[in-house]
């Protein structure tokens, strides 16, 4: 399996800043956003307003915690 590290820009509070994610963080972050009715800079906002650590990190970290949150509903079903 191959993963691909690339340089995403967004804006954080009026500022540019790029971030670097795997394409699959990059992509269910997206799939979250969707999910909120939020753009993916109000979603990565929110995570940087709340963060320990890098935003790349803490970027990987909620996608990882929403989808256990997800798993565990489903298993609950």
């Amino acid at each position: 399996m191959s993963y691909t590290l690339r340089r995403h820009s967004v804006v954080l509070n009026g500022h540019r800043t790029s971030i670097s994610v795997e394409d699959q963080f990059w992509n269910q972050l997206r799939i979250i956003a969707d999910s909120r009715s939020c753009s993916i800079n109000a979603l990565i906002t929110a995570i940087d307003s709340s963060r320990v650590g890098t935003l790349s990190s803490a970027i990987r970290l909620f996608v990882l915690e929403d989808t256990l949150e997800k798993a565990s509903h489903l298993k609950a079903s």
